[in-house]
């Protein structure tokens, strides 16, 4: 019980702060998971609750999604499905949080990467190859996700729905994958029905909580925020990767 209710309140936390910023929620609860579970259970668990919470902001801005970037994004994210699952691999996310980390500083410091623009089909493709490779590697992907909204002229709204959209089919890829396919090869992975509902339903409260705080945001005081935070879990993620890769 103590376990499931540091869960629930990590969930509510980061559901309110992607609702906000559309991203970063992901991140730290995946950091709380993978403190408090097995990693498959942790995958498992994480990618249930942010389809939930991701699921919830598609539906509540719905009207803002842009939706030509799902399709080259879709297929991009398909590929590595399907490469997944010829390797039934369980990876060391200690290497991928460190390229995690390091993808939003490079965006920010090299020119080239002024030209990731989600609106562009090559671009949304691209994104969905490495996104769902970090989100199947690692858990999360945001600092990652990030870099190809960084250059484009979406609202913020435009923004926190379409990545919610694209998220939510990479969380469902990737519970699909460690439920079935690592699940069947490595043996049942355990996580209980009950407090993975009621997870998933606090992840919807608290996107309701976030999205309503949204509207409260400008567009550049967004831009601004959101910019900061990236770089901090950046970071983070890089610290991290190299503590579990070298420590």
């Amino acid at each position: 019980m103590m376990v499931w209710t540091v869960i629930l309140a990590a969930v509510l936390g980061t559901a309110i702060l992607s609702g906000v910023l559309g991203m970063t929620g992901g991140l730290i609860l995946m950091g709380v998971l993978v403190l408090v579970l097995p990693v498959a259970a942790a995958m498992i668990v994480h990618g249930a609750v942010q389809a939930a919470s991701n699921g919830a902001r598609c539906f509540f801005l719905r009207k803002h999604i842009q939706w030509r970037i799902v399709p080259p994004y879709a297929a991009g994210a398909a590929l590595v499905v399907a490469g997944f699952a010829a390797a039934t691999v369980v990876p060391d996310p200690g290497v991928v949080l460190m390229l995690i980390g390091a993808f939003p500083w490079l965006a920010r410091m090299t020119p080239r990467f002024a030209a990731l623009d989600v609106r562009r089909p090559a671009t949304a493709f691209a994104c969905g190859v490495t996104v769902t490779a970090a989100q199947l590697f690692a858990g999360a992907s945001g600092p990652l996700l990030d870099a190809f909204y960084l250059h484009s002229s979406l609202d913020r709204f435009e923004v926190v729905a379409s990545k919610a959209f694209t998220q939510t089919l990479g969380h469902l890829a990737k519970v699909g994958y460690y439920a079935f396919l690592v699940g069947g090869a490595g043996g049942a992975i355990e996580v209980p029905a009950w407090p993975l509902v009621l997870a998933c339903l606090v992840a919807v409260g608290g996107a309701r909580i976030g999205t309503r705080l949204l509207a409260r945001l400008r567009d550049d005081r967004f831009r601004r925020i959101s910019g900061y935070v990236i770089l901090a879990l950046g970071a983070v993620c890089v610290v991290r990767g190299a503590l579990e890769t070298f420590g």
